[in-house]
Formats: C-alpha cells, structure tokens, sequence
C-alpha cells in the first residue's frame, strides 16, 4: 500500500473512530446522567460485583481472535469461520460453569439476590461472543464508518431500554437489562453490515495457527481486568452495595474519558500497523506519531477531568452522588496513562 492510500485511510479512520467515540460518550453521558438521577448507588453495587466475571469470561471466549484475525495478512472465509464456532463453544461452556457458580459468587458477597442477576447478565458474552467473527471482519476492513454506526444504534437502543426500565422502577435490573440489549442489538447489526455468515463446518485448524498470538492477548487482557476490577472485588466483599456503587459511578466517569481517546486510536492502529507489518521503518514512523497524538490528547483531558471532577458530579447527577468525586480525582490521575500504555 502507498503512503498516500495508506495515510487517506488512516486519516478517515481517525475521523470516524474520533466521531463514533466522541458520539458514544455523549450519548453515553446522556443515558448515564439520566440512569444515575433514577437510581441509587446501591443499585449501580449489585451489577459491579459482578463485573470482574463477566470481564473475564468475556476475555476467554473472544481469546483474543479479533486481534489475531487483522494481524493475519490474508483471512479466508473458514478463517473467520472457525473463530465463530470455537468462540461461541466456549463462552456456552462458561456460562454453564457460571450458571451453577452463581450461589458462590451470592455467598462470596453474603448477596443473595445476585444469583438471578449474575445467571442473566451472564448471558451477555454468549450473545457477544457470535458478534466477534463479523466484527473482525469490519475492524480487519477499516470499515470504521460501518462500526459508527453500529455503536450509536445500539447506544440508543439500550439507553432508552435502561431509562425506562429503571423509571418504571426494575433498580438494578434495568442496568443488566440495557447491557444485555446493547450486546444483542451490536451483534445482529454487525452481522448485517458485515454480510458475513457462518457455515456448519467445524475445521478448528485456524485456530490452531492463531493460538499462539491470541493467548498472549487472552492473558494480557486478564491481568487488565483484574487490575481495573479488583477493588470492586474487594469492595463488594468487605462494604456495602452502596460503597461499590459510589467507586463503579467514579470510574464510569473515569472510563468515558480514556476510552474516548483509546478507542479512536485502537479503531484504526492495528489494521494500518498490519498493512505497514513488512517495512519495520515505516511501522516504527507510525507508531511514533500515533504515540505523540495519543500522548497530546490524553493527559490534558484527563487531568482536567480530575480537577473538575467535584463539580462535575453534583451538576450532573446531583449532590447524592458527592462521595463519588474523591474516587474519581484519583482515578483520572491514572486514567491519563491509560491510552498512552494500550
């Protein structure tokens, strides 16, 4: 590829993934600003106890493939085709494994009402994981414009389902619930746009010889999770619904900052790393001006989102939520890396 395609389609990347993310934190404010209003911290406690499973199940079954996939310099239909089935296996064991493990995660917590809860947010990365071969197929692409889309439809879909749930008076509920649409709703839409289709064809030798890559992603983004949700964890063992509540609030916050700039990066980084993959000067010179803009972004907005924070909270989702704005002054600190480091 040229430098000039080359940098054309980076260029419209960058747009796309910065409107498409830009888009989605909005919308993602919009919905959250109005959730937090209708519920209590204790509320947002429950479904962040569970968060580091189904992270971590989510990390298993997509092994990393989606990576693999773009990395590869040429896919096949059986290439994709093998991940659909191999994925969707394994986020069904896992769920099985979960689904039974349900009163252990309730008697870890001394939570009983989460065992219904955790069997159905659970369901989550089964739908999701039938998603991952089309969405490989789009990300591998650079069919940025086509996942834009993708994710404010489904944003709008499962706000609005969220909203309503929690005003009609479902509490913690309506938050798995509009997680569990968000995912469904993004899984029939990359299907459509992608035109991709499985085939009942159970040849796994692909995966054989994506295996290698994969893991070292399946084990990183692991370590990732735990790091990011241990103090849930921790929370939720030894405090209130309530205390975890405040700390998932503060870090949602958190989170719509540095994904933002994450997100608009990752869109586009490894599909143009790939196509550059033979000529290391050229991925070097890449990888240099993507880590300079990363850098430029990320630190003044999330250190201004640190100082802001106090403000922040009480202006959007009342004084209610105050204790959370101590966490998020802290959180943003780190949060500043974060793009930087992926």
């Amino acid at each position: 590829m040229s430098d000039t395609s080359l940098k054309e389609k980076t260029a419209k990347g960058l747009f796309w993934g910065g409107f498409s993310n830009g888009i989605q934190q909005l919308l993602n404010l919009g919905f959250g600003i109005v959730l937090a209003r209708l519920l209590d911290a204790s509320d947002y406690g429950m479904v962040g106890m569970l968060t580091i499973f189904s992270a971590i199940a989510a990390a298993l079954q997509e092994g990393g493939f989606i990576s693999a996939l773009t990395n590869r310099k040429e896919t096949l239909h059986k290439d994709y085709n093998a991940v659909f089935w191999f994925s969707l296996m394994c986020s069904t064991t896992i769920y099985i494994l979960l689904f039974f493990a349900a009163p252990l995660i309730a008697d870890f917590y001394d939570t009983p009402e989460l065992i219904p809860l955790s069997r159905l947010s659970f369901l989550g990365f089964v739908i999701s994981s039938m998603s991952i071969a089309p969405r490989a197929y789009l990300f591998k692409n650079l069919r940025i414009k086509d996942t834009t889309v993708i994710s404010i439809s489904s944003l709008i879909v499962s706000g609005i389902m969220g909203i309503t749930l929690a005003a009609n008076g479902f509490a913690y509920w309506g938050i798995a619930l509009q997680s569990i649409s968000f995912i469904t709703v993004m899984t029939v839409l990359n299907f459509y746009f992608s035109r991709w289709r499985p085939r009942f064809r159970f040849d796994f030798t692909p995966i054989k010889e994506m295996i290698g890559f994969s893991s070292k992603i399946i084990i990183t983004n692991i370590f990732t999770i735990i790091n990011n949700n241990l103090f849930s964890v921790l929370l939720g063992k030894f405090y209130s619904e309530r205390e975890v509540g405040n700390f998932t609030q503060a870090n949602k916050w958190n989170g719509m900052g540095h994904t933002t700039i994450t997100g608009m990066i990752n869109g586009i980084a490894q599909p143009v790393f790939t196509r550059v993959a033979d000529d290391k000067a050229r991925q070097l010179a890449v990888f240099r001006k993507l880590l300079r803009f990363t850098a430029f972004i990320s630190f003044p907005a999330m250190l201004g989102l640190s100082l802001v924070s106090k403000e922040l909270i009480i202006i959007t989702i009342t004084e209610k939520w105050l204790p959370s704005a101590d966490i998020l002054q802290l959180l943003c600190i780190w949060g500043a890396f974060i793009p930087v480091i992926n």
